[in-house]
């Protein structure tokens, strides 16, 4: 089943000036539970699609559907609950808040969703263990590493049961020991929780590790391999 549809997406930037055409025509299906990599050269697109996959930028025309929702048609409000409901971000700089303990920044998103205070609690611990975490939970973001930082905030991205992961760059400031612990966690969390991750990447890893691997150059896909499982 089909969790997003891209149709004819664009992005083009300074229309009004020298236009730069960021996306340009873009046509993708992304079934659930795949674990794909979108690779380029740096300004071909990739982040400019991952954000309007997760709907922090709407494009220029065209539409990205995601579990039925053209999200370029969602009001403000509605965009915002959608995110927290059906998407989960991890970022190359982590965005962990500073004073919250690991456990904490875990059960943000979960606050915002009124969960019960149990099941919340219940739910970050699990994360954090299987995350390799689990003797971290009271840890605040300066007493761990930056591999550390950045399974805290995929455990985060996975709290809320989201239907889709987007990671752009997650293993730029990672060395080779932490990047294989991440990916490997990733993989598992995927198989057990059959959500979609999608990756922006110019990490070799992350493109040996991924069934999908989707080419970009000048805001065109230029080539999509899928590989055998």
């Amino acid at each position: 089943m089909s969790v997003i549809k891209i149709k004819n997406l664009t992005k083009t930037y300074h229309e009004t000036e020298v236009p730069v055409h960021a996306v340009n025509g873009i046509d993708l299906e992304f079934e659930q539970g795949e674990f794909a990599a979108i690779v380029g050269p740096s300004g071909c697109g990739k982040t400019t699609l991952m954000n309007m996959i997760g709907g922090l930028e709407k494009p220029t025309s065209g539409s990205v559907i995601v579990d039925g929702s053209d999200m370029s048609e969602l009001s403000s409000n509605a965009l915002i609950d959608f995110r927290l409901k059906n998407i989960g971000f991890v970022f190359q700089a982590y965005n962990l808040i500073p004073v919250l303990k690991a456990r904490e920044n875990v059960e943000f998103i979960m606050q915002l969703q009124n969960w019960d205070k149990k099941e919340m609690e219940e739910r970050s611990t699990s994360l954090l263990k299987s995350v390799g975490l689990g003797d971290k939970i009271n840890s605040k973001p300066n007493q761990m590493s930056g591999g550390e930082q950045q399974r805290v905030a995929v455990a985060r991205a996975l709290a809320s049961k989201p239907q889709v992961i987007l990671a752009d760059e997650p293993t730029a400031n990672l060395d080779s020991h932490a990047t294989t612990q991440l990916l490997d966690i990733m993989k598992r969390l995927n198989e057990e929780e059959n959500m979609t991750f999608i990756f922006a990447t110019h990490d070799k890893r992350v493109m040996d590790k991924a069934q999908r691997v989707i080419t970009i150059e000048d805001g065109k896909v230029i080539s999509d391999i899928s590989k055998d499982k």
